[in-house]
């Protein structure tokens, strides 16, 4: 399907097996309003249903910032009620789930300031890739915000909890060398070949076989929640899956014939 936002602030496109969701607001170091939300749902639900995207890379426009949080422009129309609060919560919790959920490999691609929200929305990726100049903070004490189990949650699984308190303790800006040490970011790279780096991993993973990818993130997914609620019978079952597609044999046939395989996800 082709999805027409209702705003131009959010953009995506399609190249290849690789689905790009751009946060398009540089003016505010893309910091994302409630349509902006809105529009990124409706984007990365077409990702997921469109079988010829198997990575999806998130990132923000203009070099300068990746997602720098909430529109704080927007606080008094979208966030100076109660009522307006809880909408505009649900929309930001929507897109995460969106992200956090979605069932392809995502990769966050941050260049400039990753802030409050845009921390946040990074976890929610499997990867996180930077530039040597990106700079990460969540300014939630210097605002008087409170910030909820789901998403200190997600924090903790990435840095663990000591640094997770420094992070929100501080509310100061971490270098991408600091995030690095703490393991909030896999790789670091000159500013200049972060694109083409991307472009690489993501177009290097959607080669592979998307069967067995998307079940280890499945299964990835099912040992960080409460071992009360892992559905181990589906993570067995995607496991079996992958033995009995026609991927397994391609992929085995294709060693065999020293050449690279062709997988299409069957």
């Amino acid at each position: 399907m082709n999805v027409v936002a209702k705003t131009d602030k959010m953009l995506s496109r399609k190249e290849g097996s690789v689905g790009y969701l751009i946060f398009n607001n540089p003016e505010r170091h893309n910091a994302v309003s409630l349509e902006m939300w809105d529009a990124a749902s409706e984007y990365l639900a077409d990702f997921a249903d469109d079988k010829a995207i198997r990575v999806v890379v998130l990132t923000g426009a203009g070099g300068k910032a990746f997602v720098s949080g909430a529109d704080i422009s927007k606080f008094e129309s979208e966030r100076s009620s109660k009522e307006a609060i809880d909408r505009y919560n649900i929309a930001v919790d929507k897109a995460n789930a969106a992200v956090y959920e979605f069932p392809k490999p995502t990769i966050a691609m941050i260049r400039g300031y990753c802030i409050g929200g845009g921390v946040g929305l990074a976890l929610c990726c499997d990867m996180r890739i930077c530039s040597d100049h990106s700079k990460f903070g969540v300014p939630a004490a210097k605002l008087g915000l409170g910030y909820g189990f789901t998403g200190i949650k997600k924090l903790v699984d990435v840095v663990g909890p000591s640094f997770a308190k420094e992070i929100f303790y501080t509310a100061r800006q971490f270098t991408a060398a600091e995030a690095q040490g703490m393991g909030l970011v896999n790789r670091v790279l000159p500013d200049a070949e972060v694109e083409s780096y991307v472009k690489n991993y993501a177009e290097t993973i959607g080669g592979n076989a998307p069967l067995t990818v998307d079940a280890v993130k499945f299964i990835v997914g099912q040992v960080v929640k409460d071992e009360s609620k892992r559905d181990l019978q589906k993570c067995a079952d995607m496991v079996a899956q992958c033995f009995a597609s026609k991927d397994y044999i391609e992929g085995r046939t294709a060693f065999m014939e020293k050449r690279k395989p062709q997988f299409k996800g069957e």
